[in-house]
């Protein structure tokens, strides 16, 4: 069944687990009737001696004199087998593990589900799914816990397919689906490595089943369903979910929180937060909360809010996690205090290489392209292995920095010297960084040299640099495969007519134009935002809504002349508009990132610098404005546009003028 909306969630829920459970409760075991005492032999006393000295051994974790134990023992009892399959698992033994399994087959207990379900599990656990699959596979009696046991292993396997297309196997047979089925199978349909739209549908169909069966009392399954919309990006779904939960939990609301952060929902992940903090007595917001509501800041550059949270997490004790600290330093770094991140990583007792990649990507964010790489370099004397996305933070870096050929030795080194194939998002940057030093044939020929379809991250920074240094033929060929690849991309499209515009090609910019019509699309308009005295404030061009609109409006005005007379000449080749020059000049000076430095201006103290973020690429003329107004106010003015910051200071950016 397919759900055109999203279904309402009606019972009180009562169960509260935070992570994939290991395995289903274990089912009732049967009665075995015992002989008279006073007939006892001599033997079953031996064998009962024999059991309880291997049931000993393996709870002290001595699993290699339970074995040897175990071969004098011929008719071991269940729970003795299932110490020794669990002590195998906390060993990490697989030989040791197929030495018991082999014992339970030898025996004839290999047909206990109960057994079967414990050794899924441990092969699960030991990283081998392929004997877990063998042990299902031999399994004639299939209890709801066996067919549970293998959805986990596949599921933490990354085989979510393969766990669908059982699911539907065993509701065609008749097995009824247990609360931990609709998890494992709910988490399976964003397990696969490459999450797809069919994925997407079949996670709406089990939501519907469970519902029919009246599962969504659960507050586990919920919140499951509720992270599966979240890694598909259907905030609304999964907010729907959360708003029909009667009881909720610590997982409820992060997951609610995380979902909003992750999918640049920012201002609602920290009013999710605050909700949280308001209505709930009994559960206190976690490490794994705290993260998110970080990224929330850091996305919002919203310094103030980040440093209440950052003292909340000195108050709670959670300062010594290590996702919490590396999402500090990103937080600081983001919000412009670049030095104040580099305290909180130089304090860090221990580090991982998450903490390294949160320090390389606040430097590179910043253009300190060097120092980044300098880090890097620390982060490789330390002993610390780097990941693809440490290379993606320090490509990045260099690309800020028009750093070539460091970036290029980088880039060489990934394979040579780290055994890290290069993907997708490492040629992107590349690309990236070849394109904004004007070596578009380079760009041009490490694209076409690419083994795998470069796809539209490539494509889409081959075309932000045509858009740099005005190359519109290479823009052609770069648009054309994003408008295949990304139909509904308007930002794709409004490049390539501002590309168009600045060659004052207009007949190309109005056939780009119908054509966004034609798709139905749209420009995401340019937004703002900046905290003054902690609260977030919005920009958006010509926001009717802004009540101050009126005196910032006025104010712009004021010192556009004013800034002319000091060497001011308004930017306008991006106006997609042929106007007179003086229309253009009014369309730019309402640029959203104009207003808010007005808003700024008028709210900050003397000293105080002004921080504001944008959500797309600071044009020509923002910056240009924005130079003049640091020297001109005496102002320091913090923006961070899309791609990196801006600190603009006596009509001077950090940037050099190379962004």
């Amino acid at each position: 069944m397919f759900l055109s909306q999203p279904p309402q969630a009606i019972q009180p829920t009562y169960y509260t687990v935070n992570f994939l459970p290991r395995c289903s409760p274990k089912p009732p075991s049967c009665s075995v009737a015992v002989n008279n005492p006073s007939k006892t032999s001599a033997s079953d006393g031996a064998k009962a001696s024999n059991n309880q000295l291997i049931q000993s051994l393996c709870k002290e974790g001595n699993l290699k004199q339970a074995l040897r134990v175990l071969s004098q023992e011929s008719s071991p009892s269940q729970q003795t087998y299932e110490l020794l399959i669990r002590c195998c698992g906390h060993r990490s033994s697989l030989s040791d593990a197929l030495r018991v399994h082999r014992h339970i087959l030898d025996n004839g207990s290999d047909q206990d589900p109960f057994l079967a379900t414990k050794l899924i599990g441990m092969y699960s656990d030991l990283g081998s799914v392929d004997h877990a699959r063998k042990v299902f596979d031999k399994t004639r009696k299939r209890t709801i816990y066996v067919w549970n046991a293998l959805f986990r292993a596949l599921t933490l396997a990354g085989h979510g397919e393969e766990v669908l297309g059982l699911y539907w196997k065993m509701n065609r047979i008749g097995v009824e689906s247990d609360r931990f089925t609709y998890t494992y199978v709910l988490k399976a349909c964003v397990a696969s490595p490459e999450c797809t739209a069919d994925h997407l549908t079949k996670g709406k169909e089990i939501h519907a089943h469970l519902t029919r069966r009246g599962y969504n009392s659960h507050v586990y399954i919920m919140t499951t369903l509720l992270d599966m919309y979240a890694r598909f990006g259907c905030v609304d779904y999964a907010s729907h979910v959360f708003d029909e939960m009667p009881v909720r939990n610590v997982v409820s609301w992060s997951a609610m929180i995380a979902c909003y952060a992750k999918n640049g929902k920012a201002f609602e992940a920290l009013r999710t937060f605050r909700e949280m903090m308001t209505e709930t007595k009994d559960s206190s917001p976690n490490s794994v909360t705290m993260v998110s509501v970080l990224q929330a800041c850091a996305s919002l550059a919203a310094l103030e809010q980040g440093r209440l949270i950052h003292g909340y997490i000195l108050r709670r004790g959670l300062d010594s996690i290590l996702p919490v600290i590396s999402a500090l330093v990103t937080m600081y770094g983001r919000c412009g205090r670049l030095e104040v991140g580099q305290r909180v990583f130089d304090r860090m007792h221990e580090r991982d290489v998450v903490s390294w990649n949160s320090l390389i990507s606040s430097y590179g964010v910043h253009g300190y392209g060097r120092k980044a790489i300098q880090i890097f370099e620390e982060m490789l004397a330390n002993g610390a292995s780097p990941t693809p996305v440490t290379f993606v933070s320090v490509l990045g870096a260099c690309s800020h920095e028009g750093l070539v050929e460091e970036g290029k030795r980088l880039f060489e080194s990934m394979w040579r010297d780290h055994g890290i194939k290069p993907q997708v998002e490492h040629y992107a940057c590349m690309v990236d960084l070849l394109g904004r030093a004007n070596r578009l044939d380079e760009a041009a020929k490490m694209v076409q040299d690419m083994r795998t379809e470069p796809g539209p991250k490539v494509w889409g920074s081959l075309l932000g640099s045509c858009r740099i240094h005005g190359n519109v033929e290479l823009a052609e060929r770069a648009s054309r495969r994003l408008f295949a690849l990304e139909p509904k991309n308007a930002g794709n499209y409004v490049l390539l007519a501002d590309i168009y515009a600045e060659a004052q090609m207009w007949d190309k910019v109005k056939k780009v134009k119908k054509l966004l019509e034609y798709r139905g699309l749209q420009k995401l308009p340019g937004r703002c935002w900046m905290e003054v005295r902690r609260k977030m404030y919005s920009f958006v061009s010509v926001d009717e809504f802004n009540p101050l609109m009126e005196q910032i409006h006025a104010l712009l005005v004021k010192l556009a002349e004013d800034m002319k007379e000091k060497g001011y000449i308004p930017q306008t080749k991006g106006v997609l508009y042929d106007l007179e020059t003086e229309e253009k000049e009014r369309i730019v000076l309402g640029h959203s990132e104009k207003l808010a430095l007005a808003f700024g201006l008028i709210n900050t103290a003397k000293g105080e610098p002004v921080r504001i973020t944008k959500n797309l690429r600071l044009c020509e003329d923002c910056h240009l404005f924005t130079k003049f107004m640091s020297k001109f106010m005496e102002k320091e003015i913090l923006v961070r546009d899309v791609n990196r910051f801006h600190r603009f200071k006596n009509g001077v950016c950090s940037c050099g003028d190379y962004w």
